[in-house]
C-alpha cells in the first residue's frame, strides 16, 4: 500500500548509459550529469573506473568526476576491482557500486568468474574502502532471472546475499539486468529478501525491456523499496545480454510518482529539458515517453 513516503531516485546515466553509446565527449557527459544533479537528484552514479579496454565508452571517468558539482549529492562509480577502488578513493567519491550475478553463466560472461570468485573480490574492494570511509553497495545482477539460465527462485538470491552479509555487507541492488521481472515476482523477490535481511537496505535497478518497467517501480514501492535507479531518456542496457535495453526512464519515473502524489527530490521540468538535450545530444529518438508526450497535467488549446 503506498504510504507517501519519500523516494530516492539514483541516476545513473553517466554510467549505465554512456557506456552503451559509441562515445560521448567528456564535457557533454559533464554537462548532462550536471544538469541531473541541478535538477534535484541526489544520487548519481557518475561512471565506471573499468579497464579502457573493456569499456573505452568511460575511459574519462576521474575527468568527469573532477568536474562535477557535488554540493547536495552523492556521487558514486561501478568498481570491478581493487584498482578501480583505489581510483575511486583518489576521486574521493562518496559510495561505490560493486555488482556480482545471481547467474554463474552471466557472472562468467561478464567477469570470467564464479560467482563466489566474485564475492571474495567485493570483500577485498570493501576492506579497502572501508579504510576511506567510503560505503559500498552490491548489485546483485540477473537477480530476477538469467537469459542463459532462465528464472530461479528467491532462494537463489537469498543465498548470494547471505554469504555477503557474513562479509559485513548491508546494501543491495537488486538488478533486472535483462528486463526479465514482472511485477508479481518484484513483489513477491522483494517481501523475501527483505524478511530474511531486515537490517540490510535494498533498492531496485529495473531495465524497460519487456514494457514492465513502469509496472515493476510500484510493485517495488509497495513491497517497501523507496531507492529506484534510472536513466536519462531510458538510455543504458547490459552490454554481457542479449536484447538488454535501456533502464527504466528517469523522468517518466518521475512523472508517474509527482501523479500518484509520492514524493521526490527532482524537477520533473528540469529532468524533460535535459532529456531532449541528451536525445539531440544523441542523435536519435530516446525511449522516454513524457519527453515527447509532456507532463499528464499539460493542457492544450481546444
Amino acid at each position: 500500500m503506498l504510504d507517501n513516503e519519500k523516494v530516492l531516485l539514483t541516476d545513473v546515466t553517466g554510467r549505465d548509459g554512456f557506456q552503451m553509446e559509441d562515445w560521448v565527449e567528456t564535457e557533454d557527459k559533464i554537462s548532462i550529469i550536471n544538469e541531473i544533479i541541478a535538477a534535484g537528484v541526489k544520487r548519481i552514479e557518475a561512471t565506471s573506473f573499468v579497464s579502457p579496454k573493456a569499456v573505452p565508452q568511460l575511459k574519462d571517468a576521474k575527468e568527469v568526476i573532477k568536474h562535477l558539482n557535488r554540493e547536495n549529492v552523492s556521487i558514486m562509480t561501478l568498481v570491478p576491482n581493487v584498482k578501480g577502488a583505489e581510483f575511486a578513493l583518489e576521486s574521493d567519491v562518496d559510495e561505490v557500486n560493486v555488482v556480482v550475478s545471481v547467474s554463474e553463466t552471466h557472472n562468467r560472461k561478464n567477469v570470467n568468474k564464479t560467482v563466489d570468485e566474485s564475492i571474495e573480490g567485493i570483500v577485498e574492494i570493501n576492506r579497502l574502502m572501508k579504510t576511506g570511509g567510503k560505503k559500498v553497495n552490491v548489485g546483485l545482477a540477473t537477480t530476477f532471472g538469467c537469459p542463459f539460465e532462465g528464472l530461479y527462485d528467491v532462494d537463489r538470491v537469498t543465498e548470494v546475499i547471505k554469504k555477503l552479509t557474513a562479509q559485513g555487507l548491508d546494501s543491495f541492488m537488486l538488478a533486472d539486468t535483462t528486463g526479465m521481472a514482472n511485477p508479481l515476482q518484484i513483489t513477491s523477490f522483494v517481501k523475501g529478501v527483505k524478511a530474511d535481511f531486515p537490517d540490510a537496505d535494498f533498492s531496485l535497478h529495473l531495465h524497460n525491456t519487456r514494457g514492465m518497467g513502469l509496472a515493476n517501480v510500484i510493485a517495488g514501492y509497495d513491497a517497501g523499496i523507496r531507492n529506484f535507479d534510472a536513466s536519462l531518456g531510458g538510455i543504458g542496457g547490459c552490454p554481457f545480454a542479449p536484447g538488454a535495453t535501456g533502464n527504466v526512464c528517469l523522468e517518466d519515473v518521475a512523472h508517474m510518482l509527482y501523479q500518484m502524489n509520492i514524493p521526490m527530490d527532482p524537477d520533473l521540468n528540469q529532468l524533460i529539458t535535459a532529456s531532449k538535450r541528451l536525445e539531440r545530444l544523441l542523435g536519435y529518438k530516446l525511449p522516454g515517453q513524457v519527453m515527447k508526450a509532456g507532463l499528464s497535467t499539460d493542457l492544450h488549446q481546444a
